[in-house]
Order: structure tokens, then C-alpha cells, then sequence
């Protein structure tokens, strides 16, 4: 993924049209490992990084990745620009696509460290921080904030917010359209009782229409997707995704122009289960980390609760994630699921 030039909204080959949130606990390599392939052209992004795990922590465990899940982006959390730009040179140097810098985790973790939803408060500092990174690498370097922090619902607020750091060359943002609210509510809670405000990430395209603003937040169904697509350059997907991953299985064709997917639920188990004997080899993992990414696959399939409960049955930890399988998908009467 080159230095982007200014999207259109209609540009089917952005890189930012359709992602996956970075999701702390969730979106691992395995997780991202089941979503490629679902989707060979949606973005994908890691957890939550911060700079000092990077910096003086153990790389391997936090940035190893499947040569499989390009394009791949890795969100830092941070504040300190030098800290940034040398977590930024290593994040290129393993081979990421992108760097993106978290502006809007309103964790009490987060808040103690300074970072996170907090920098909305510090626009000229986080315009520091992504000059010092476009200074250190060449692939893009994007910003994921929210629309207010707190009480504070200006558009004014966020308008300048992104102007600031524009201003130091970021071209891309993703905006979760709900504020942060920093104290009284937990991160669950912040994902769910600010409330969703969707024209203020379309005001802001209308205001910087030559960057890419991608918009994230509550979007659950194609109807909401397309509707959104009218508006901004690209949309972000959560827990949806997390929880119903099989929707993916239709974005390459309806967002990206690919031919439909010829994928079946059993095809994709299949392709996890050599993945998770491929890990057990190579890295000595087990199959049981693997598959609770892969619980929501056949969400709204008959069979589908039984097919999670041996999937996360721990009694079943002793066999290989084959004869795991071969027990999911064989009904109560002896047959074989589709």
C-alpha cells in the first residue's frame, strides 16, 4: 500500500472503503487469519499496541502476522512522537501496511498513560506524533479518534481537531461517531450509551473533501454500509464482524467489484482447521485459542449453537482440531452438516 492520493467516494479500490476495527482481545492473528478468508480485499487492523510494548517488550508476540492477512494495519497507542515514530519504523519494518494511531480508547488504562481518547484534547500533539511517523516510514500513516470526548458536542471541536493534524500531512480518518465520555462510563458502555451521530462524520467530509474520512460505529446491516458509502470514503466494522463474520463473505463483491464468493460455511471451517494444525506445528498453539474467533460462523444456521458448544468445549482440548470439527458437524441422527 503506497502513500494514498485523496480518495473519491465512490473509489472501490481505496484501501479504507470497507475495514475491520482493531478490537482489544479479539482481533489477533487468528482472528484476522478467519476474516482474510472471508474477505481478500477488506482491511484489516491489530489491537491496540502501545509504544512501550514495542519499544522494549517482546516484538515477536505482539507483531507477528500471517503473510496471508495483507493489508494488514497496526494501531499504536501512544502520545510521545519520538516513541511513536521508532514504534512506527518497527511496525514497517515487520511489514505492516499501514500505521494507525488510536485517538479514541476512553479505557482508564488508556486515560493513565495519556493517550487514546485523551489526545483530542492535544491536537498539536497528535499533529507531532504523525509528522515524527510520516518522517520514519513510507506507508501511510492514518488516525482513528472519536467526535467529542466528554460532554463536549461541538462540531466545532472535531472539526479542528482534524484540521490540526491534516495540517502535519495525515490523509486518512477514521471516526467512530460517538463521543468518548472519559469518566462515568466503561469502555463497554462507551461503545454503546454516547449516542451515534453519523452527520457529523459526513459534515466533516463535506469540509475536507480532499481526505479520506472512513466512519465507524454501531453499522450492523448492507443497507447502513451503502447508505454510508454515499456519504464518506469508507466504512468500519466492530463487533459485527466479530460475531457474524460469514456477512464479510459478501463485501469483496458488493464493495469491491470481485466476482461472489464461492465459499461455503464448512469450506471456511475446513480452511481453520488446517490453519489451526498448521499453528500447533509451527508455533505450538492450540486449536482452542483459535477457535473462539470462529464461534459467530454460522450464526443463524439451524445447528449452530450445538456446532459452538463442542467448538468450546474444553473437555474436547485433548483431540486434534480435525476430530474436533468431525464431532461439530455430525447431527444428533449421524449425518454430516452441509
Amino acid at each position: 500500500m503506497t502513500q494514498q492520493q485523496p480518495q473519491t467516494k465512490q473509489d472501490i479500490t481505496s484501501p479504507w472503503r470497507m475495514s475491520v476495527a482493531p478490537m482489544l482481545d479479539w482481533t489477533d492473528r487468528h482472528c484476522r487469519y478467519l476474516h482474510r478468508l472471508l474477505s481478500k480485499h477488506t482491511l484489516l487492523y491489530t489491537e491496540m499496541i502501545t509504544t512501550g510494548a514495542l519499544i522494549h517488550g517482546d516484538q515477536a508476540r505482539h507483531l507477528r502476522f500471517n503473510v496471508e492477512e495483507h493489508p494488514v494495519a497496526l494501531q499504536l497507542g501512544g502520545s510521545e512522537p519520538g516513541d511513536l515514530a521508532k514504534a512506527a519504523k518497527i511496525g514497517q519494518d515487520w511489514g505492516y501496511d499501514e500505521i494507525n494511531l488510536n485517538c479514541g480508547c476512553p479505557s482508564e488504562r488508556v486515560q493513565r498513560g495519556a493517550f487514546g481518547a485523551c489526545l483530542m484534547n492535544e491536537a498539536s500533539l497528535v499533529a507531532d506524533g504523525v509528522k515524527a511517523m510520516r518522517d520514519a516510514v513510507s506507508i501511510p500513516v492514518t488516525v482513528k479518534h472519536r467526535i467529542g470526548i466528554d460532554k463536549i458536542e461541538s462540531y466545532d471541536f472535531v472539526r479542528d481537531f482534524v484540521g490540526t493534524v491534516a495540517e502535519a500531512g495525515c490523509e486518512v480518518f477514521i471516526v467512530h461517531a460517538r463521543n468518548a465520555w472519559l469518566q462515568g462510563l466503561s469502555p463497554k458502555e462507551n461503545r454503546d450509551i454516547p449516542p451515534l451521530r453519523y452527520e457529523i462524520v459526513a459534515q466533516l467530509k463535506r469540509e475536507f473533501p480532499h481526505l479520506t474520512i472512513a466512519i465507524n460505529g454501531g453499522i450492523k446491516t448492507d443497507e447502513v454500509v451503502q447508505e454510508q458509502l454515499q456519504r464518506v470514503d469508507g466504512v468500519m466494522i466492530g463487533r459485527e464482524a466479530y460475531h457474524n463474520p460469514w456477512w464479510m463473505s459478501r463485501w469483496d463483491e458488493l464493495y469491491f467489484g470481485a466476482a461472489p464468493s464461492e465459499h461455503t460455511h464448512q469450506s471456511i471451517e475446513t480452511a481453520m482447521v488446517d490453519y489451526m494444525e498448521r499453528e500447533a506445528r509451527e508455533h505450538d498453539t492450540h486449536w482452542y485459542s483459535i477457535a473462539r474467533h470462529m464461534l459467530g460462523l454460522r450464526h443463524g444456521l439451524a445447528g449452530a449453537r450445538r456446532w459452538r458448544q463442542v467448538w468450546s468445549d474444553h473437555k474436547l482440548k485433548h483431540l486434534s482440531a480435525r476430530e474436533v470439527s468431525k464431532i461439530a458437524n455430525t447431527r444428533p441422527d449421524g449425518s454430516t452438516a452441509d
